[in-house]
């Protein structure tokens, strides 16, 4: 194979002109080809050789023309969106929830249908939902999966993507060891094999579509904030302005130490942000309290679970309502985050700090001037003065369609290919277990 300067052959010349004129248009389009040589820094001929494969590909479409000073009008193009289609997952712990979007992340189907109960997580029928999530979105939007580039999962927990097997989650706060996730999902046969499974820590995948595509756009150093159950967090350093390949490091900030010999976490440690924040713990705390929303949402082994969304809505409700038990359990929530966010502050001096989650959404509009008030409280000065403590822009589907960025992303690098699914020893069948985790 013919070999470029530095050591790049021409094709992976070709594969990087391709995913520059891709990302641009995708990020920054329409665009004109005259518009695209100073936008990528490629020659007139070589963008004009890189739109015609994508063209031919079907990749790219005509979006109009616009006149060009009196010369002749421009021609505009922009990726097109019915190309190739994405799934994303998100693996919450109240419910799981599919979606199919095109290749510019308009929904094409839901499925919604699981909430689990509380205190099961049971990987076997997790993965069972995943698949039948699957299946109802493809056939609820009548498409195949000729054009599905991969199927991004967003999971409590760490992932680990170096096992020869496949990506291992580690959910200790739900009871997951070790649990060879993408393995099993291949196991389920919902897929063709050439379709990727691509697992990643849930607080992650929010991060990035709230870089890539709402609140956090434009924003080089930003911390987003998964809080739902629990409390996770996604660092991004040196992020692109327009969102363009921008990605984040998963932080594992709900069980950070905030109160030494404190409540106990679901972790098992002692004093963790998430025993003072999370959901779970707020309606724990409302209940010990003799609050009116009776038992915790959490109590394993319940038969008549409580909803968890329902519950905490029921508990801002009674402090709006002035009932001083919700009030003051939201007070100390509020004081405990804003210390939380302000570990964030003095350490990585971010220029925003982005909430989401649903409980996040659900309670940020009553609490986040306090919250604000008490991260510049405990933040040192100079860090605390440049930062921005916001909501997320993207709403309860967020961490949904940060998973479907994940095969996104990596068609975007490829230059439009299809990405290959990681090799393994051996395919897992029949004989792996679904039950042996949780």
């Amino acid at each position: 194979m013919t070999t470029a300067r530095g050591g790049r052959t021409v094709r992976d010349l070709r594969r990087a002109n391709r995913s520059a004129v891709l990302q641009r248009l995708y990020f920054g389009g329409p665009l004109s080809r005259r518009e695209l040589g100073p936008a990528t820094g490629l020659s007139s001929g070589s963008v004009s050789n890189v739109v015609g494969e994508l063209v031919t590909d079907g990749l790219l479409e005509e979006a109009g023309v616009v006149d060009s000073d009196g010369g002749r009008p421009r021609t505009l193009l922009r990726v097109a969106p019915g190309s190739a289609h994405l799934i994303g997952v998100d693996v919450g712990e109240t419910r799981v929830r599919v979606g199919l979007f095109d290749l510019t992340l308009t929904e094409l189907a839901r499925a919604e249908r699981w909430l689990l109960p509380r205190g099961c997580y049971d990987v076997g029928p997790i993965v069972d939902h995943v698949r039948t999530g699957i299946e109802a979105v493809l056939a609820g939007a009548g498409v195949g999966t000729e054009r599905l580039l991969g199927v991004g999962v967003g999971v409590p927990g760490i992932v680990d993507r170096t096992a020869p097997g496949g990506a291992l989650v580690h959910g200790q706060t739900i009871g997951w060891d070790a649990v060879p996730l993408e393995a099993l999902l291949r196991a389920t046969g919902a897929l063709p094999p050439k379709v990727p499974y691509l697992v990643d820590n849930g607080a992650r995948t929010l991060g990035q579509a709230e870089m890539w595509f709402g609140a956090g756009r434009g924003a080089r150093d930003a911390v987003v904030v998964l809080f739902g159950s629990g409390v996770g967090a996604s660092l991004i350093t040196d992020g692109s302005p327009d969102g363009a390949g921008t990605t984040g490091t998963p932080l594992e900030w709900g069980h950070s130490t905030v109160s030494v010999g404190g409540r106990r976490c679901r972790c098992g440690a002692l004093g963790c942000l998430e025993a003072y924040t999370g959901a779970e713990s707020l309606l724990a705390r409302w209940a010990e309290r003799g609050g009116a929303g009776g038992a915790p949402a959490h109590a394993a082994g319940s038969a008549d679970p409580v909803d968890e969304e329902e519950a905490l809505a029921a508990l801002l409700a009674a402090a709006v309502d002035d009932d001083p038990v919700a009030r003051d359990v939201l007070d100390e929530a509020a004081e405990y985050l804003g210390a939380g966010l302000s570990d964030l502050i003095n350490l990585f001096r971010p220029e925003r700090i982005l909430i989401g989650g649903w409980a996040g959404l659900l309670l940020g509009p009553h609490i986040l001037p306090a919250v604000r008030e008490h991260a510049a409280r405990y933040s040192l000065r100079h860090p605390a003065a440049r930062v921005c403590v916001d909501l997320g822009s993207l709403g309860p589907d967020a961490v949904t369609v940060g998973a479907a960025t994940l095969p996104l992303s990596a068609f975007l690098t490829t230059g439009g290919r299809r990405p290959a699914p990681p090799a393994t020893p051996e395919r897992p069948g029949r004989q792996v277990s679904l039950t042996r985790w949780g």
